[in-house]
């Protein structure tokens, strides 16, 4: 099964489009690439029923959507037969996840992503970075402390080494991360193919370990328009496969089976 878990509900030009007829469009490219099932995970920050949650410009400057359309118009996607599921990226804020649960906790939800976009007020993948301010040792070890945090509170982990963003990619203790990930998936993407520093997430020592531990994946490009949608998610699968999977996870109301790879 080829399914691509990480997409972002938008018009072509890259607008928010919480629409049937934007579903329509990523399912209509994503079917063009094989793909048997998409799933849609708009950044939570865009909603304005997390608005007391947020406090940095960047995440309260984009706080202006309503969520109710973007969940009806994936919800009536669904209900027309379209192989669509209903997601979230969720930005984990530490002290704050437990708040964000209860507001996300009356949708329905087929799953949600876990992400680190910032990190004490620095970015990760923009500027001013953790990287640059803290130099990438500590960065990293800060990064990875929110990371596992998250874990305990969503589905999947999205883009999880989304730190080597910035500066060199560093040697880590991938098996002990591994471990401690708080029982949600690990998603494979094909994003950093098209990101400054051209490699798929997560590193492939990071995959392995996860592999070990036994932690299921999804697969993903993290499509912000339609015509990006399962853009080089052959090289996700790719990437899964030398890892040693043979599986990939599918949701449905929050709840997991594994289905075989591609």
């Amino acid at each position: 099964m080829i399914i691509d878990y990480h997409m972002h509900l938008r018009a072509p030009d890259g607008s928010l489009d919480h629409t049937v007829e934007a579903v329509e469009r990523f399912v209509e490219v994503a079917a063009e690439r094989g793909l048997d099932e998409i799933g849609f995970t708009e950044h939570v920050y865009y909603f304005e029923q997390t608005r007391s949650l947020w406090s940095l410009p960047y995440q309260l400057n984009h706080c202006h959507r309503d969520l109710e359309p973007y969940v009806d118009a994936v919800a009536e996607a669904k209900r027309c037969g379209y192989p669509v599921k209903l997601g979230l990226e969720v930005d984990h804020q530490p002290g704050l996840a437990d708040e964000m649960d209860e507001i996300l906790q009356p949708y329905p939800w087929d799953y949600l992503i876990g992400s680190v976009h910032f990190v004490d007020g620095l970015g990760i993948d923009q500027e001013p970075s953790l990287v640059t301010t803290l130099g990438p040792e500590a960065a990293w070890a800060r990064y990875y402390e929110w990371v596992v945090d998250a874990g305990g509170h969503v589905d999947v982990l999205g883009h999880p080494d989304l730190v080597k963003f910035f500066g060199p990619e560093l040697e880590w203790d991938w098996p002990a991360l591994a471990a401690s990930l708080n029982g949600a998936c690990l998603e494979v993407s094909s994003a950093g193919l098209h990101k400054p520093h051209g490699r798929l997430y997560p590193n492939p020592a990071l995959l392995v370990a996860a592999r070990d531990e036994g932690i299921p994946i999804t697969t993903a490009s993290d499509a912000h328009t339609p015509q990006d949608a399962g853009r080089d998610i052959d090289r996700a699968i790719e990437h899964a496969r030398e890892a040693g999977y043979e599986t990939v996870t599918v949701f449905d109301q929050r709840q997991a089976r594994q289905e075989p790879l591609g």
